[in-house]
């Protein structure tokens, strides 16, 4: 499906982008992988070569616009190309209401959750459109879609993306470049450990509720819809957020 292209993934040390980056290099992708968490990101590295995949690791912030742009020189040193771009990186930030929501909890979400998104569109869009196009997947969230209490720094930069997303899509699609979005709902990953939502029985019954399928999503199926939307499958499809919340959004 993907054979002689170069796929590149953020926030691949963990959780849905490390998903989606052994996946892509199973279906023949030279995947280039990048978080902060130089650790986690070299156990992802190692799962990709253990299989035969053809990785390269960049660790790299997204909220840095001289690491985001060296990410990609990096890239085209190496591969010449880049033609799938999955643009994941985020955290949660603090949980506090709006009022009470601090001003550097807010930029560190805003900066990282979408500014981040767009350094990373800015850098990869102009070598996409110098070879033959290419398809870019931007991970936003349930919460680009309806708002949720104690969260206005990620609600409103998940809202925020799906906006940016739009915006690209009519801008670059017609000169071969896709953008879209993929909007998970509440996914078993190390963000939702980390945040100890899985550790508390009740805090996780709580979440599994929220979703009219009855339990939380995989990392994996989520994946496999930001590869369909990354592949020359959904070859007419752009400027879309395709949610993938067990029904989260339809209630």
């Amino acid at each position: 499906m993907f054979n002689g292209k170069v796929a590149m993934v953020t926030g691949a040390a963990s959780g849905i982008g490390r998903s989606t980056a052994v996946e892509l290099a199973k279906k023949g992708a030279s995947v280039v992988i990048s978080d902060v968490d130089k650790e986690r990101l070299a156990e992802t590295e190692k799962l990709i070569s253990d299989e035969g995949g053809e990785v390269m690791s960049l660790p790299a912030d997204v909220s840095s616009a001289g690491e985001v742009s060296g990410m990609v020189e990096e890239t085209m040193k190496k591969y010449s190309r880049l033609d799938v771009a999955v643009n994941n990186a985020g955290i949660g930030g603090d949980l506090a209401p709006t009022a009470d929501y601090t001003e550097e909890g807010w930029d560190r979400v805003l900066n990282i959750n979408l500014k981040g998104q767009w350094l990373c569109m800015k850098n990869q869009i102009p070598v996409m459109l110098k070879n033959d196009g290419g398809s870019i997947v931007n991970i936003t969230s349930i919460l680009g879609k309806v708002g949720f209490a104690n969260a206005p720094a990620y609600v409103a930069a998940k809202h925020g993306l799906i906006g940016l997303t739009r915006t690209a899509a009519l801008e670059y699609s017609a000169k071969g470049v896709r953008v879209n979005a993929v909007a998970p709902a509440f996914i078993v990953t190390p963000m939702l450990e980390d945040a100890g939502l899985l550790s508390d029985p009740e805090a996780k019954q709580g979440l599994v509720d929220l979703h009219p399928i009855g339990r939380l999503g995989e990392p994996k199926e989520v994946a496999d819809a930001i590869i369909w939307l990354a592949s020359d499958e959904a070859s007419f499809v752009t400027g879309h957020t395709l949610m993938v919340d067990g029904g989260y959004t339809s209630r």
